[in-house]
């Protein structure tokens, strides 16, 4: 392989590895979009626990309590000193297992209407219907005592959860996280393979992506921190900060767990290939033969730098030195050479 080719080898790899780090992030929150928040049943699952979050519970009395001071204001003229007892048994009812029950089914009816909406294409505002939770609000409570509680009228009133004009560009982002969600993290798989394949040193190549990917999950981390704080600053007055930071952890809490996972993943394989790296060094350098430690080599132009003259050949009636009996007594001058025989 010529340098050259090496040289553009690299480059590819180098490019490959960079675009597949950039669109990691990008193709989890594509995914967490469309296949997390978009299934009803996660959406339902994830929003659960804030019926038992003092924000929210106190958000949702506060809005409830309003309601019905406002109905029973109309009918029978309440008094607004009757205001405390309401809101109080709103409370109170905020704490009881149907509230949770009731908050569920809630929160799965206006999730299901928004998605038909969004896969249909019918237009006109997103509703839901109260009725039924408002119903069970008055059952609960009626039981407990409340006074003027089986005057809480039950009518069929819709609340507008997407207005048309907000529900059209809603619609072609909802299908193109729906495309995303499946292309980008192939898109990221594919490319990051593929500047592994095309490395000249293919180790350093999963060190490098294992990096990116590690980088990847921590920018993903951070965006949804700024996410968090630019909807907490863009809240119109009289919403409650508490309840939304609430609302927004509980729906993130999947893709936090997924950028936390990335940084960890890309940190360990990295570890992981370092330190193999560095163990097959040292096994590579154990097992090179050590150069041999012999006297110093005589400089050029000595006498015994010269090279020797070739011994005489000897001939066939003339016996060699070698093969000459040694005299009595005497021993042969290298005893570890072998003595030769002839026949």
């Amino acid at each position: 392989m010529t340098p050259r080719t090496s040289r553009l080898r690299d480059v590819l790899s180098a490019a490959l590895t960079v675009a597949a780090c950039l669109l990691l992030p990008f193709g989890a929150l594509a995914a967490w979009a469309a296949y997390g928040i978009a299934d009803t049943g996660r959406y339902v699952t994830a929003m659960a626990p804030l019926s038992s979050d003092p924000a929210v519970r106190g958000a949702v009395a506060d809005t409830v309590g309003a309601g019905i001071m406002h109905e029973l204001a109309q009918r029978r003229g309440l008094p607004p000193s009757a205001a405390p007892y309401v809101h109080s048994a709103v409370r109170s009812f905020t704490r009881t297992e149907t509230f949770r029950a009731v908050w569920d089914a809630g929160n799965r009816a206006s999730h299901e209407a928004v998605l038909k909406a969004l896969r249909e294409r019918r237009e006109g505002p997103v509703t839901v219907d109260l009725a039924p939770i408002t119903a069970q609000v008055r059952h609960e409570l009626a039981d407990g005592d409340v006074p003027l509680a089986g005057s809480i009228p039950v009518r069929h009133a819709r609340l507008a959860v997407l207005e048309p004009d907000e529900l059209r560009p809603l619609r072609v982002g909802f299908r193109t996280l729906e495309v995303a969600g499946v292309w980008l993290p192939v898109s990221a798989g594919v490319l990051a393979g593929a500047g592994i394949a095309v490395a000249v040193r293919r180790r350093r190549a999963v060190t490098a992506t294992a990096l990116g990917t590690a980088v990847g999950g921590a920018l993903l981390g951070v965006a949804l921190l700024v996410g968090r704080a630019t909807v907490l600053a863009d809240l119109p007055p009289g919403v409650s900060r508490p309840a939304v930071a609430a609302v927004y952890d509980a729906l993130t809490t999947t893709l936090r767990h997924v950028a936390w996972g990335l940084f960890a993943l890309g940190l360990l394989v990295a570890a992981v290939t370092w330190l193999t790296r560095r163990r097959t060094v040292a096994r590579l350098t154990a097992r090179r033969p050590a150069p041999p430690t012999g006297a110093p080599a005589p400089p050029a132009g000595s006498p015994a730098a010269s090279p020797a003259a070739p011994p005489p050949v000897p001939s066939a009636t003339t016996p060699s030195a070698s093969t000459a009996p040694p005299p009595s007594g005497a021993r042969p001058a290298n005893p570890s050479l072998p003595r030769r025989v002839v026949d």
